[in-house]
């Protein structure tokens, strides 16, 4: 059974997505079998890849919108909104 999540998410970190913060949610997102995105406005890319989710240049007080869509969806959006609730570990 194919199911879709969405959750929104305000960037709280202090510098934003950068680098390291970007690494984690990639390596957080390829962990699951589920197609996961992330939206800023009208921007989306890839939640598995680097490059997507730093072209999105998301600063401190952005919104994200992540998408995904799978048999594990539900499993990778909790652990995608733990980063979140974590600052990143920041």
């Amino acid at each position: 059974m194919c199911k879709t999540v969405e959750k929104s998410f305000i960037i709280q970190n202090k510098y934003g997505m950068h680098a390291r913060p970007a690494s984690l949610l990639v390596k957080t997102a390829v962990a699951f079998d589920s197609e996961i995105f992330v939206l800023k406005g009208k921007i989306e890319g890839n939640c598995k890849s680097i490059m997507d989710v730093l072209m999105l240049a998301a600063e401190h007080g952005d919104e994200l919108k992540i998408i995904a869509k799978g048999g594990d969806a539900r499993l990778a959006m909790e652990e995608l909104e733990k980063l979140f609730d974590s600052n990143f570990n920041e």
